[in-house]
């Protein structure tokens, strides 16, 4: 049976996931929450550009509608 985006979120919280947004950004953190709009919560949070870290962030929350992709 397949699975929903959210069932796959769901299994991913506290777990390293890989965030796409919009204008090719990109951040990697810990999943510490989202919701059915898929806005998220990330811990520990790096900018991600070229593959290699290039900024600590800490703790963010990015807004759904800006998400492309989410990467377990």
């Amino acid at each position: 049976m397949a699975q929903r985006p959210l069932d796959v979120l769901h299994k991913s919280l506290d777990s390293p996931v890989l965030v796409g947004l919009k204008g090719g950004r990109e951040y990697r953190g810990t999943l510490k929450g989202y919701d059915m709009h898929m806005n998220v919560v990330l811990q520990n949070a790096d900018e991600i550009k070229d593959g290699t870290p290039v900024r600590r962030l800490g703790l963010v929350i990015i807004r759904g509608d800006n998400v492309v992709f989410i990467s377990p």
